[in-house]
């Protein structure tokens, strides 16, 4: 699994994104990380994000 979120995060972010020094990466890393958990869809989730697939599949 957590060969799997590095995979993608280097993918849909990293590869993405300018990288021009560590500080201009440490700045941008707490957006990552939200687009990871609320906007990103994953094919596990059935398209959702992790966010959302917790909101739908939490007890009410």
């Amino acid at each position: 699994m957590a060969e799997s979120f590095v995979k993608s995060f280097k993918r849909d972010s990293v590869y993405l994104n300018r990288l021009d020094s560590a500080e201009m990466v440490l700045q941008q890393l707490p957006r990552w990380f939200d687009d990871y958990n609320a906007v990103h869809p994953h094919k596990a989730l059935k398209m959702l994000s992790p966010r959302e697939f917790r909101l739908a599949n939490s007890p009410h």
